[in-house]
């Protein structure tokens, strides 16, 4: 109960801090105060009410409050000294278009809530029973000796990941880029989930348990050696490292309030803080001699209109871009849902939402660059306008209560795989839906299926016995 109290007093303190420095309109002030409350609500249940632990909440919750609360609030700031106030990419700020963009956020969270409640109270998650072991160091060595092969074999490309600036886009094709690095990159990752099961559900002794580290030991290497910060994106580390964590020390995040006040922490509290840092603009000596310097005004805002956090204008643009080129009736979502389609083979295919929302401010507002992010409530009002934000608010709840089945399951595979989803939602409900869903189905592959095959094919050729894992 202490934790919980403490959270919400930061959730509160802040909010509150917020709205009080808000200059705005009192129309304004209430749409963003309305969408406050709700979430507000949502948060409250989520920490007080909810027994049942779900991680998903915990990352809906902390992105809303980051990019459709505490950014926009810190964009009108800088709006208001702004004689001609406009966005990074050159999109106008209007009262009217922010207003109408609430309303859309707040729509979406209501039905969403409302869903997701009903459908995890209407399922009944069944009691896990301990499933007999069948892993075996042998299984462990094969996906070490796999992920090695799988190292020598794409060894140019991993020189190339290593060196290439994440500004420079790679040479190789995005089907090469899903294939490696979100499919067979994520070997070690299924070969640590093996080992961690095989130290929880083995009588093992001594010698095995000497064997067992030093694959562990092994597969982790591997890991880090595929997935770091020059490698991968952070959006891509994050959900893996907060996976290893839940995994490794999953007291840490066994709770509700635990993972919030992770995730809150560090999105909402660490990364603006070390954003002061990276973005002042006084010297050492002058920051010496006056440290408020740090803090002054408008220092934190300003990071706030990068395009690290355009997601709620960016609801504006899908807005505009309707009002102007109409809708698509789902035919712009055939590219998230048909992304392993190549375009050398479907000339016609539609262009990913991100590219869309880029290209539009490039040709009303002369902006230079066109792959932006498009959050996931603007993919549905892009499709089908209103009913389409209802459908999608829909689609993630269900998806939700489904993935809570998996994380209460006894197969480590399913339960790493729901953690990483609730994880990889950040960056799903961000945007853009063709990315975000194409990301996750390769990691979806990589981490549950091609082991599950693997596995199978492993024991039943040199075994000779079927891998069965009860779930």
């Amino acid at each position: 109960m202490l934790l919980r109290n403490f959270f919400i007093f930061i959730y509160l303190s802040i909010t509150v801090f917020l709205f009080s420095t808000l200059e705005a309109t009192i129309s304004l002030w209430l749409s963003f105060f309305g969408n406050a409350l709700i979430l507000t609500f949502i948060t409250y249940y989520h920490i007080f009410i909810e027994r049942r632990y779900s991680p998903f909440i915990s990352t809906y919750i902390v992105f809303n409050y980051l990019f459709f609360l505490v950014a926009p609030l810190a964009q009108i700031s800088e709006f208001n000294i702004m004689e001609a106030p406009t966005f990074t990419h050159h999109f106008p700020f209007s009262e009217l278009t922010f207003i109408k963009t609430n309303g859309l956020i707040a729509i979406f969270n209501i039905v969403f809530f409302l869903f997701y409640v009903a459908g995890k109270d209407y399922i009944k998650l069944k009691k896990q029973i301990p499933t007999r072991k069948s892993y075996s160091l042998s299984n462990i060595f094969f996906f070490i000796v796999l992920s090695i092969l799988v190292l020598i074999i794409n060894y140019d490309f991993f020189l190339d990941e290593l060196s290439r600036p994440s500004w420079l886009q790679s040479t190789y094709s995005v089907s090469q880029l899903l294939i490696i690095k979100k499919v067979l990159f994520l070997l070690p990752l299924a070969g640590t989930i093996l080992c961690i099961d095989y130290f929880k559900n083995s009588n093992i002794n001594t010698q095995k348990w000497i064997i067992a580290s030093a694959f562990l030991l092994a597969s982790i290497s591997l890991l880090l050696l595929f997935k770091n910060p020059l490698t991968e994106k952070r959006n891509a580390l994050g959900p893996i490292y907060l996976l290893l964590i839940f995994l490794f020390v999953p007291k840490l995040l066994n709770s509700n309030v635990k993972s919030t006040l992770l995730l809150f922490v560090v999105m909402i509290i660490g990364f603006p803080l070390s954003q002061i840092f990276t973005h002042v603009d006084y010297g050492f000596e002058e920051i010496l001699s006056n440290p408020s310097l740090l803090f002054a005004k408008n220092q934190l805002s300003e990071g706030y209109m990068s395009l690290n956090y355009d997601a709620f204008i960016n609801i504006g643009v899908v807005m505009e871009h309707v009002e102007f080129d109409g809708l698509s009736y789902g035919y712009q979502l055939l590219s998230a849902l048909l992304f392993f389609v190549p375009r050398s083979l479907w000339v016609a295919k539609p262009d990913a939402s991100g590219l869309i929302v880029g290209n539009h401010v490039i040709d009303h507002y002369d902006f230079y660059f066109a792959n932006l992010s498009n959050p996931y409530i603007a993919e549905g009002y892009m499709n089908f306008g209103i009913i389409g934000v209802i459908f999608m608010a829909i689609v993630l709840a269900l998806s939700i209560v489904y993935f809570l089945t998996w994380l209460n399951s006894s197969n480590l595979f399913k339960k790493s795989i729901a953690f990483y989803f609730a994880m990889h939602l950040l960056f799903l409900l961000r945007g853009d839906f063709t990315n975000g869903f194409a990301y996750f189905i390769g990691t979806f592959i990589g981490l549950y299926l091609l082991p599950k095959v693997i596995l199978a094919f492993v024991n039943l050729f040199f075994y000779k016995k079927v891998w069965v894992q009860k779930s």
